[in-house]
This record gives structure tokens, C-alpha cells and sequence, in this order.
């Protein structure tokens, strides 16, 4: 028995007969604390360096100098590699503490047989979960323990290998609803990766059969178990008991199946894609809606530039997205670990993608659109060709947003679905949509900066009877539309298709006539419409985009709470300085603060305190109440970086620049 690699790709998977952890050189208790100090523990994501950078290990080009954040050595340390055991014995437990598979976890033998992994075993009630990595180059070396510990406890493992995040969770979701005791059930999901993070860093997302991750509650027991396990007696020595437990055999089949998971992974996307592209429930009304965007994209070309920057999507549908509905495509980067680039979609991060559009439109002008994913492929931003500048460009994270929610809910109007209609963003989402949703009469509901809060807020309306068709964190563009849990690019992309392709016929309009109609301008509808069109009818906002620099504090006050209650006093004095130039300038004569916690907002007065370690939001009033800007702050939950923001109505550039320096001065003073 020997290495193990990936049909596809020819990347190692991994050598069943080599433990990941040598028990003569284990680390200290020390060198683990040391190691787990840097960990960002959160229901987004557990995160921290984990490549092993040594002199003469490669990195990323863009980097400035070589270290460990943009390395991409796939090798990580025994003090790492401990803590990736313990991870998973944590979720581990959390398995088998569910109620499906508690009762049979007394009678599951220690070690699993050859026979067992290979995922044929409904009769002995073992639960199975779902485990996954993304493309970045430390992945197999966290799946491999990931692997061995939970075969270890008497949990298969069914691995996807190298598989996008909404994929894997799209797979979930489907294999989550079979019925008990069926032998392709699963009871949950571990995806390896660290989102947007630098290539040297990795991290795990911990989800259940529902498809979509645990939320901040559910993960509060797991962080605490894996803490108890790094403070413990012996956390190596437990480690390698943990690693040691499973039988070869199992984890060669293991290894040796990822091939035939990922179909059947690429299968459940397919499907769940068409509907939540659709909006359909039937097999037959999503192929219907499918064929008449297809039919529209073959008379009227329309074709998409993937710059996929070696991401996870490399592996994914997106190539058969397209030709299924006529669209032309051209991929590049299109290699897993092909990265040309900076992980993170943002800024510089696109510039390829828009010159390749660029270049590809001279030649074709039927090519309107280019998209980005980060290594995860749970996000993608845009770049589109701008006939008024005559050239590409960026679309900025909040216009991508913007438009997906005015496609959505133009396509709820359309299909004749107007009653309690809302729209959940993340308290960093630009005003703008509430301007966009209450064109359509819909209510936009904040929730704290997160994907699972969210997520949970949504599924909270949906229970008090709202039709919450789409929902996201417009800050960072991403999409997620029901009945996705997680952001998709697909769906974004499915949006701007519908925008864009679907035919505008009497009684049943094209989304853009519907979007004019609503504003009070059908007048102006054209038949031969392009994105540009759309984007000018937009509501005029200023944002920061979170992802500059200039919105990423370093501050040196632990406690938020502390650093809040500071600012508020900075902030009250500050105002009585500037009412008058904000009241002249802005139209500015009032102000509100708003607190988000996980799903709740709530005005909290001049009790800045109460906003605890979630959002902070100042909004800021015109005469006859209604909002004109917001600056907002949080500290991030999977970065060491305190964020913040500003968002003007109407605003230019010089303006957002105004209301961020004077939040970003009142935050340092604070910090101070």
C-alpha cells in the first residue's frame, strides 16, 4: 500500500500506512497551546496558518515576502496536525451525540472494518458524514486526520476530496432527508477550508444534514470541547491515540472512494441547482423554465468569462451550467491550485477576469459578464463589459448584491407572488436595497455580519409565514437564494442570466421592464437592454467595500465592549462638533444606533456597550426621519481585524471618504 492520488488531478490524497503524527517526535503541551492560540474559533469557520513554511517552499507570486499566510506548502506541523485531531474528535461527538446515532455508538466496534468503510453498512447504524476540502495545497493533510479519527470512532467518512463548498453542502442537504436506515443517509458534514483566507491558511466548517453549517449555539459546545482537549494532560498523546485507531484497510477505502462520492456530489448540485436557479419544486416546471432561458440564450447570445483562480469550482458543474442553457463560456485558471492570484475575490483580485473580457469582447461582443470565486467557490464577484465606458469593469460587491436582489424579486412579481415579501442582508449591506425591496413592497431584515446568522434569521421569518427568496451579506456580494443555505456564484450568475435573458412577453415580462415598471419608469425600457442599463437605474449609494485596506482596523483593546462604550463617548462629543457641518452638507439632522447580535436587531439608544462583540450601526437621519447614511463596526470572527464602514445616499466618493475617516479617527481615539 503506498500514496493514494486523486484520478482527476493526479494530486496526492494521501498513504494509509503513514500516520500523520510520529509518536517519538510528538510536541510539547507548550508547542500545541502555542499553536491553538492562533486559531479563530467561530460558526464561520475555524481558522488559523497551517502550512509548515520552510525556506525554499514556493509562494504565492503576489505576495511581498515569504511567509507562512502565502505559502503553498501542503505540509503542516505535528503541533497543527494535534490540533486537526482534536477538531474532529470534537465534531466527532458531536456526531454521535445526535439522536439518530447516540443509541447505536455503545455496540459501534473502536476500529472500522475494510467492509464498512466503504459505506455499505445501514444494518450496523454507523453514521456516515460528508468530509471535504477545498484546493488549497494543506487540505489533504487535515482530511487525513479528519479521516482517521472519525473511521476511529465508528463514523464513516464518506470524502469528496477536492469539492466546492455549496456543493458539498448541496449534497448534504439531499442525503440528510433520506430516511433513517437508509444506507446513503448521512448525518452531517466537515469541509476543510479557509474561504477567502490566504493560501497558508486552512480551517474547517462544521455542518448538519439540513446542508447548511452550525450555528453560533450548536457550535458553542464543539469550541469548548476542543479547548478541554488542548488544556488536557497529554493533547499530542491523545491526538495520535485518536489518529492510530483506525485500520488501514478502512482508510485506504476511504481514500480510494472520494472519486465516486464526488459524482454522486455533482449529481445533488446539479439538481439542487436547477431548482434554486428555477425557483420550481417539479423536475418538470424547472425543465421548462431551464429550456426557455436556453431558447432565449441561443437566440440572443450571451456568454460568461470564469476566471475560477484555481478554486475548489475547478472541479465543479460550471462548465455544464452553461452549455446546458446555451451559454457561451470560456474558462481559465480552471486547474485546481491554479492560483493566479490573490484568494480573496476582491479589487486587484479581478483584474484578470476584466481584462480577459476586455480582450474576449472585441472579438465577440456577446460576451457581457466574467466571474471570480474564492478557493471555496461559495463566492463569486463580477466584472461585466460597461458599454457607457466602453471597456470592462468591476462590479463592485454591493452592485452585485443590489442586482440579484432586484432580479429575485422582479421574478416573485413576475410569477405573481407579492404578499410578505422580505429580504435578509448582513448589517453591513448598503442601504441601497432598501430602496430596491421597497419598490417591490418587501421588508429588509438585519442580522449580525455572518453567513449562519443570516441564514437563521431567514429560516426564522420563513416560520412566521415571510417569503424570503433571497438573503445574503450584500457586503461581500454573496448570494444565497432559497433554498440555498450558503452562498453560491451560480445563483448570483442565475440571477443576472434571468435579468438579462428572460423573454419579455405580453403578460409575462422581462424582470427589467418589471424592476422600470415598479420605479415609475416603463417608458424607458428598451428590448435590447444590457447590464450597463440595468446597473444606471440602480439606487445611488457610496459604500466602503469591506475588503479595502482603509476598512480593516488593527486594534490593540481586546475587549469590544470596552472599545464600544470609549467610542460612544468620542462619538456624542464629536456630533455636537460636527450637526451643524452634517446638517449643511449631508441634509444630516438625527441619528439612531443599532445592535446586532446573531439574528437580532435592535435600536439600543446611546448604549453602545449593548451591541457586545456583534455590529455597532449609526444611522444617520434627515429632517422628516428617514436614514441618509450609516457607519458601522464589528470585529471580524475569522480575521484579526476590527472591520469597518460607511454608506451615503447619493454620495461620491469624497463623501464615503468623509464619513470613513471621521468613524475610522473616533475608533483609534477609542483604541487609544
Amino acid at each position: 500500500m503506498s500514496m493514494i492520488y486523486h484520478p482527476a488531478t493526479g494530486i496526492d490524497i494521501g498513504d494509509p500506512e503513514i500516520l500523520p503524527l510520529d509518536g517519538k517526535k510528538l510536541p510539547s503541551r507548550a508547542e500545541v497551546a502555542a499553536a491553538a492560540s492562533t486559531m479563530i474559533l467561530s460558526a464561520s469557520g475555524w481558522r488559523k496558518v497551517f502550512a509548515a513554511h520552510a525556506e525554499g517552499d514556493e509562494v504565492a507570486s503576489w505576495a511581498a515576502s515569504p511567509t507562512p499566510d502565502d505559502s503553498f506548502s501542503p505540509r503542516i506541523s505535528s503541533a497543527d496536525a494535534v490540533i486537526a485531531a482534536l477538531a474532529a474528535k470534537a465534531f466527532g461527538d458531536f456526531i454521535l451525540s445526535q439522536g439518530r446515532a447516540a443509541s447505536t455508538h455503545e455496540s459501534a466496534p473502536h476500529a472500522v472494518s475494510g467492509h464498512a468503510a466503504s459505506g455499505h453498512h445501514a444494518e450496523s447504524g454507523r453514521p456516515a458524514v460528508l468530509l471535504g476540502i477545498d484546493s488549497r495545497p494543506t487540505g489533504p493533510a487535515i482530511a487525513d486526520i479528519f479521516a482517521r479519527v472519525l473511521i476511529g470512532m465508528g463514523i464513516e467518512p464518506r470524502y469528496c476530496f477536492i469539492i466546492a463548498a455549496p456543493e458539498i453542502m448541496a449534497f448534504a442537504g439531499t442525503a440528510g432527508r433520506l430516511p433513517a436506515g437508509d444506507q446513503r443517509r448521512i448525518e452531517g458534514f466537515a469541509y476543510i477550508s479557509a474561504s477567502h483566507n490566504p493560501p497558508g491558511h486552512n480551517g474547517v466548517k462544521f455542518g448538519l444534514a439540513t446542508g447548511g453549517v452550525i450555528n453560533a449555539a450548536q457550535i458553542a459546545p464543539l469550541v469548548a470541547a476542543f479547548k478541554a482537549s488542548v488544556a488536557g494532560e497529554d493533547p499530542a498523546g491523545e491526538a495520535l491515540r485518536l489518529v492510530s485507531a483506525a485500520d488501514e484497510n478502512a482508510v485506504a477505502l476511504c481514500f480510494e472512494a472520494c472519486a465516486s462520492w464526488k459524482r454522486q456530489a455533482i449529481s445533488a448540485y446539479t439538481l439542487f441547482t436547477h431548482e434554486v436557479i428555477t425557483g420550481e419544486s417539479t423536475l418538470e416546471d424547472q425543465a421548462a423554465f431551464l429550456d426557455q432561458l436556453a431558447e432565449t440564450c441561443a437566440r440572443r447570445p450571451l456568454g460568461i468569462v470564469a476566471e475560477l483562480n484555481g478554486s475548489a469550482r475547478a472541479l465543479s458543474i460550471d462548465r455544464d451550467f452553461f452549455e446546458g442553457l446555451s451559454i457561451k463560456a470560456k474558462f481559465f485558471n480552471d486547474q485546481p491550485r491554479l492560483f493566479g492570484h490573490r484568494i480573496v475575490p476582491e479589487g486587484a483580485s479581478l483584474n484578470l477576469c476584466m481584462r480577459l473580457l476586455g480582450e474576449i469582447h472585441e472579438r465577440d461582443p456577446s460576451f457581457q459578464l466574467g466571474y471570480v470565486p474564492d478557493c471555496d467557490g461559495d463566492r463569486g464577484n463580477l466584472v461585466f463589459f460597461d458599454k457607457a465606458q466602453g471597456k470592462a469593469r468591476i462590479l463592485e460587491a454591493q452592485e452585485v448584491f443590489s442586482l440579484s436582489c432586484l432580479a429575485e424579486l422582479a421574478g416573485l412579481a413576475r410569477a405573481g407572488r407579492t404578499d410578505k415579501l422580505a429580504v435578509v442582508v448582513n448589517d453591513a449591506t448598503s442601504m441601497r436595497i432598501e430602496r430596491i425591496a421597497g419598490r417591490f413592497g418587501a421588508a429588509v431584515f438585519r442580522a449580525e455580519t455572518g453567513e449562519a446568522n443570516v441564514v437563521n434569521l431567514a429560516e426564522s421569518l420563513r416560520g412566521a409565514g415571510w417569503t424570503v427568496r433571497i438573503l445574503g451579506e450584500g457586503s461581500n456580494g454573496g448570494t444565497i437564494t432559497h433554498p440555498s443555505r450558503v452562498r453560491d456564484p451560480l445563483s448570483t450568475l442565475g440571477a443576472m442570466i434571468r435579468l438579462l435573458r428572460l423573454p419579455d412577453w405580453p403578460g409575462s415580462p422581462s424582470l427589467f421592464r418589471l424592476w422600470l415598471r415598479a420605479c415609475g419608469d416603463e417608458a424607458s425600457f428598451s428590448p435590447d437592454y444590457d447590464l450597463a442599463d440595468v446597473i444606471a437605474t440602480l439606487p445611488a449609494w457610496a459604500t466602503t467595500s469591506v475588503f479595502e485596506d482603509r476598512a480593516a482596523l488593527r486594534v490593540a483593546t481586546a475587549d469590544k465592549v470596552v472599545l464600544k462604550t470609549r467610542y460612544r463617548d468620542i462619538f456624542l462629543s464629536e456630533w455636537e462638533t460636527r450637526r451643524k457641518e452634517l446638517g449643511a452638507k449631508y441634509g444630516i439632522a438625527g441619528w439612531k444606533a443599532f445592535a446586532t447580535l446573531g439574528i437580532a436587531e435592535c435600536e439600543v439608544d446611546e448604549d453602545f456597550a449593548a451591541s457586545g462583540s456583534g455590529g455597532l450601526r449609526i444611522q444617520f437621519l434627515d429632517q422628516a426621519g428617514e436614514p441618509k447614511a450609516f457607519i458601522w463596526m464589528r470585529g471580524s470572527g475569522t480575521e484579526p481585524v476590527f472591520r469597518i464602514m460607511a454608506d451615503i445616499d447619493g454620495g461620491s466618493p469624497n463623501d464615503e471618504e468623509y464619513f470613513l475617516s471621521w468613524h475610522a479617527a473616533m475608533v483609534r481615539a477609542a483604541d487609544r
